[in-house]
């Protein structure tokens, strides 16, 4: 059994204002209303419908809204940070990412989309490595967890360019539809971060 050092309360970040993050070329911040129509616009698209479990195709800026207007509460109960991912040069927002956060047991579950005009340029992978140092340095997490679907590889390169971890494949553990979907498992530890500088 591994001994528990305590890493800085969870509440305390919670307790304040989400911040924005910067990285070389990205700027994270939370989501606001009026990023419904870029939202919606990114995500009715079939293909990512198709890889991720929750986006429903057709996505509508309704769907936008209602989805948009869970993440304050969600900050201010600690069990949510989710960040619009936004070129800092142009202010284009081109998807996003969170984690959901479980403080009893000090892990997350990371989650991110990018729409398809960004594909293939390293903004998940750049949005990725912000947001996990984020959680596991400044929120106190322990650990942060991604899960993909087997038939999209390209979301479980991302998970190894920051350093995750694979960490098994979980047989048709979740329903897409009429499919019982595999789902490739990844993990980061604090230590691991520390380990890497």
């Amino acid at each position: 059994m591994q001994s528990v050092s305590e890493p800085p309360s969870l509440s305390r970040p919670f307790d304040r204002e989400q911040p924005a993050l910067l990285t070389a070329r990205l700027l994270l911040r939370p989501f606001t209303p009026e990023d419904a129509p870029a939202v919606a616009r990114l995500l009715n698209e079939p293909e990512i419908a198709a890889n991720t479990l929750t986006i429903p195709y057709p996505y509508e800026e309704r769907n936008a809204v209602d989805w948009i207007g869970t993440h304050r509460p969600g900050w201010e109960r600690g069990e949510l940070a989710s960040f619009a991912i936004v070129l800092r040069e142009s202010g284009e927002l081109t998807g996003a990412i969170g984690l959901a956060v479980n403080a009893h047991h000090r892990n997350a579950e990371l989650g991110y989309w990018v729409g398809k005009p960004f594909w293939g340029k390293g903004i998940c992978s750049e949005a990725t490595r912000a947001v996990v140092e984020f959680g596991l340095r400044e929120l106190g997490l322990n650990r942060v967890h991604a899960h993909h679907f087997t038939r999209n590889p390209a979301s479980g390169r991302v998970m190894q360019k920051i350093g995750m971890r694979y960490e098994g494949r979980l047989r048709q553990h979740i329903r897409k539809g009429d499919v019982f979907e595999d789902l490739d498992a990844y993990g980061i530890l604090r230590e691991d971060l520390e380990e890497a500088g």
